[in-house]
C-alpha cells in the first residue's frame, strides 16, 4: 500500500488562530460572535447540522477547521431562491456541496418509488426540507449566488453517482452527476485526505482546474495527461468472444488465490484464464495507466458495456493497485483518479478527537431529529467492510479494507459521551460501524492485500489469507462495559455471523454481555439463487451461529432471541425461492414485522443486475447467461407477501399464486402448509 502524507501534518492555515468554534457557525450572528468577517470555506448540506461524527458534514467541517480554516454550515436551504446560499456571504476558497449521509432520492422515495412522509435527519423528522436530487440543486445555486466560486462535490450521493450510473427512479442511465452539477471537482469515498490537500492547495493560490492528482477525486479534462499509457477497459475484461490463452507465466493454481499474480492488463482475479499481451512489452509504470470506460452514450445504450463498465470499476477499487479510470460524456472526458489511501489508526483518532460538541446545532431548539436520537449514544470504532454484499453501497464508498480507530480514542469518546450528552443512563447503544464485528480484521499479507482484486473476503467462504482474530474487539468491550458510569455496552451495527463462528470467544462475549434480549442479523435468503447474487453466505453459516448464540445465551442464564432480516425480489430471486424461504420462515416459527425489498441503489453490483440482468460478478459477454429480475410491481408485491405469509391481508395473493405455481397443496390448516384455505 502507498503512503500518503498524515492529516495532521498540513501546515495550518492562517485562520487556525480563531481556535475551535462551539458550533460551525449558521448565521451571519454566530459569526460575529466569533470574530470571523469571512468564511474561507461553507459546507451546504440537506441534513440538519448535528455536531457529531457520525454525520458527514460535522466530520469534515471540524476536520478543516482542525487544519485552520474557518468553516461555515448551510443546512437544508430553501432551495427556492438564492438567498439561503449567501446567508454567510461569499467563501474565499470554495463551496463545498453535499446531498446529506443519504443520496436524497433513497431519503425521499420508498423501494416502490413512494413518497416518503418522513426524513430521519430533519428536525421534527418531516419530509420535504431537501430536494430530489440534493447535490444538483445544491451546485446551481451556490453558483447562481456567487459565479466564480469553486465548487467542491462530495458526500455519498455524489460518490456513488461518480461515473454514468442507472437511475431507478428515471428507469434510465444518467450521466456522472460531475457533469449535472457543473461542479469543478469531486470527492468520492471516505473524503478527509483529499478535502485537506484541496483546501491547502486552494489557500496557496492553486487554481482548482490544476488539482488533477489527488487521489479519490473526479475532474473533467480534455486530453490525456502527460506521461499517461491509455488502455481500453475491452482489453482489461473483454466483453465479446475472444480465444483465451493462459499465460505461461502463472501458475494455473494461484489463479484461485486473491493475490494479483498476472501482468499488468491482466484479466481478473476471479476469471480463472488469463489474458496475455494487453499491454506493450516493456512494463507500464500503473500509476502512469489509465483505464478507459466505454462512454456515457455507449453503455446508454448497450446493457452488456454498461455491466462491463461496472465490473472494471469494481475491479479497480483497491487502493493498493487500481488504476485511473476515464469516461467520456459527449465531448468532454471525466477522468477518475484512484480511490483514497485509508486512514491509519492515528489519522482516525485524529479525526474522531475534533471537538464534536456531540448534539445538534442550538439553533433547532427541542426539535426532535430522528436520526441523531439513533446514534447519539453510540460509537463508530471503524470503517469499511470487506463483506462485498452486492446490493449494499458500503464498499463503493468506504472501501474494502478497514480503517481501526484506537481503543484508547473510543475510550475517550464514550467516556465524554456518558460526562457531557444530555440523557445518557448508562447504556452505549452501539460500538460498531459497517459492520459490528470487522475492527482490527485485516489481510495477513500487506502484499496480497495490496494485489487483491477479490470483490469479498468472506464470499464464497473465508479468505485463507483473511485473519479473523477478534481479540482486539474482545478487549474493546471488555474495557468500554467495565468504565465507570456505564451499565450496558450494546451491539446495534449488523454481524457478519459467518465471521463471528470463527471466534466462540467472540460470540460467548457478545451474546452474555451485549445483547438486550434480541439480536438483529442479515441471512437475507435461504435460497442459493439470490445468495450466489447477493455473495452472501448460504443458511448453514446461520443455523452454525444461531446454535453458539443459545448455548452461550443457556449459559448466561439469559432468554435470547435471533431476528433476521430477508430481502426480496432480489436479482436472481424467483417465485419458487420466495416460496421456500416462506416455508423456511413457518418451520422456523418466524413472522417478519417489517419486510425490504431490494433497493436498487446507484453503483451496486446488483443495481446493475437488475437494470442489465447481467451478472458482472463474472465475466460480462453477450452470450452470458441473463440474470433473472423482478421489475414487475405485481410480483415485487408477491416477493414481499411471501415473507408476511401470516398477514392476513396477503392470502388471497398467495392463493392465487400457489395454485399457479402447482402448489395448492401448500393451502389449508396442516402445520405444513403455508396459508389456510380462507
Amino acid at each position: 500500500m502507498q503512503s500518503a502524507k498524515p492529516l495532521f501534518d498540513h501546515p495550518k492555515y492562517w485562520a487556525e488562530c480563531f481556535g475551535p468554534s462551539p458550533f460551525l457557525p449558521m448565521c451571519r450572528e454566530e459569526m460575529d460572535q466569533l470574530g470571523w468577517d469571512s468564511c474561507d470555506i461553507i459546507i451546504v448540506t440537506g441534513d440538519a447540522y448535528v455536531d457529531h461524527p457520525s454525520f458527514g458534514m460535522a466530520v469534515i467541517g471540524r476536520l478543516l477547521e482542525g487544519q485552520g480554516f474557518r468553516v461555515g454550515i448551510i443546512a437544508q436551504p430553501d432551495w427556492s431562491t438564492k438567498a439561503d446560499f449567501m446567508k454567510l456571504g461569499k467563501p474565499n476558497l470554495f463551496f463545498g456541496v453535499a446531498a446529506g449521509n443519504m443520496d436524497s432520492m433513497i431519503n425521499r422515495y420508498t423501494a416502490d418509488r413512494k413518497v416518503r412522509s418522513d426524513d430521519a435527519y430533519t428536525p421534527g423528522g418531516g419530509g420535504g426540507k431537501r430536494p430530489d436530487r440534493a447535490s444538483l440543486v445544491y451546485s446551481h445555486k451556490c453558483r447562481e449566488a456567487y459565479p466564480g466560486v469553486p465548487i467542491v462535490l462530495g458526500g455519498i450521493e455524489a460518490s456513488l453517482r461518480r461515473i454514468a450510473h442507472y437511475d431507478y427512479w428515471q428507469d434510465k442511465v444518467r450521466k456522472s452527476i460531475l457533469i449535472d452539477t457543473g461542479a469543478d471537482i469531486l470527492l468520492y469515498g471516505n473524503a478527509e485526505r483529499a478535502i485537506a490537500e484541496v483546501a491547502f492547495r486552494l489557500s496557496c493560490g492553486e487554481p482548482i482546474e490544476a488539482i488533477t492528482d489527488v487521489r479519490g477525486t473526479a475532474f473533467i479534462r480534455k486530453d490525456t495527461a502527460d506521461g499517461y499509457y491509455e488502455l481500453d477497459s475491452t482489453r482489461v475484461d473483454r466483453p465479446g468472444r475472444v480465444d483465451k490463452i493462459i499465460s505461461p507465466y502463472v501458475n494455473t493454481q494461484e489463479l484461485q488465490s486473491c493475490s494479483d499474480t498476472q501482468a499488468e492488463g491482466e484479466a481478473p482475479a476471479s476469471d480463472t484464464t488469463v489474458i496475455v499481451d494487453l499491454l506493450p512489452s516493456s512494463r507500464i509504470d500503473r500509476d502512469k495507466t489509465v483505464i478507459r470506460l466505454p462512454s456515457f452514450e455507449k453503455v446508454s445504450n448497450d446493457p452488456v458495456l454498461y455491466a462491463h463498465a461496472n465490473r472494471v470499476l469494481h475491479q479497480e477499487t483497491n487502493p493498493g493497485n487500481a488504476r485511473a479510470l476515464v469516461q467520456k460524456h459527449g465531448s468532454q472526458d471525466i477522468w477518475f483518479t484512484p480511490p483514497p489511501i485509508p486512514l491509519t489508526t492515528e489519522e482516525m483518532d485524529y479525526v474522531f478527537d475534533q471537538p464534536f460538541a456531540r448534539v445538534p446545532h442550538p439553533a433547532y431548539g427541542d426539535a426532535k431529529i430522528p436520526a441523531y436520537d439513533m446514534i447519539r449514544f453510540s460509537v463508530n470504532i471503524m470503517r469499511g467492510c470487506f463483506g462485498g454484499c452486492t446490493f449494499c453501497s458500503i464498499t463503493e464508498h468506504e472501501g474494502r479494507i478497514i480503517q481501526n480507530r484506537s481503543q484508547d480514542s473510543i475510550i475517550r469518546e464514550i467516556e465524554a459521551m456518558r460526562d457531557k450528552v444530555p440523557g445518557f443512563t448508562g447504556v452505549v447503544s452501539d460500538l460498531g460501524g459497517p459492520t459490528a464485528n470487522m475492527y482490527r480484521i485485516a489481510c495477513k499479507s500487506p502484499e496480497i492485500e495490496a494485489a487483491c482484486r477479490k470483490p469479498s473476503c468472506v464470499y464464497p467462504g473465508i479468505c485463507e489469507n483473511l485473519n479473523t482474530d477478534h481479540s482486539s474487539l474482545i478487549e474493546l468491550y471488555k474495557a468500554a462495559r467495565e468504565l465507570p458510569g456505564v451499565k450496558k455496552v450494546l451491539i446495534a451495527s449488523g454481524l457478519r455471523y459467518d465471521l463471528a463462528v470463527e471466534s466462540p470467544e467472540y460470540v460467548r462475549e457478545l451474546v452474555t454481555h451485549h445483547v438486550g434480549g434480541y439480536l438483529k442479523i442479515a441471512p437475507e435468503h435461504t435460497e442459493e439463487g439470490p445468495l450466489s447474487k447477493m455473495m452472501k453466505p448460504g443458511i448453514g453459516s446461520y443455523d452454525r451461529f444461531k446454535k453458539m448464540f443459545e448455548k452461550f445465551s443457556k449459559e448466561a442464564g439469559k432468554e435470547q432471541y435471533l431476528i433476521p432480516y430477508f430481502i426480496a425480489a432480489h436479482p436472481g430471486t424467483t417465485d419458487e425461492d420466495m416460496l421456500n424461504l416462506a416455508l423456511w420462515l413457518k418451520r422456523n416459527g418466524f413472522r417478519a414485522d417489517q419486510v425490504q425489498a431490494f433497493y436498487p441503489s446507484p453503483m451496486a453490483t446488483a443495481t446493475t443486475m437488475y437494470h442489465t440482468a447481467r451478472n458482472p460478478l463474472r465475466k460480462v459477454t453477450y452470450k452470458t447467461e441473463k440474470v433473472g429480475t423482478v421489475k414487475d410491481p405485481q410480483q415485487r408485491r408477491l416477493h414481499k407477501a411471501f415473507l408476511r405469509y401470516h398477514d392476513a391481508n396477503n392470502w388471497p395473493m398467495l392463493r392465487d399464486a400457489l395454485k399457479a405455481m402447482g402448489r395448492a397443496d401448500l393451502i389449508g390448516e396442516g402445520r405444513h402448509q403455508l396459508i389456510p384455505k380462507h
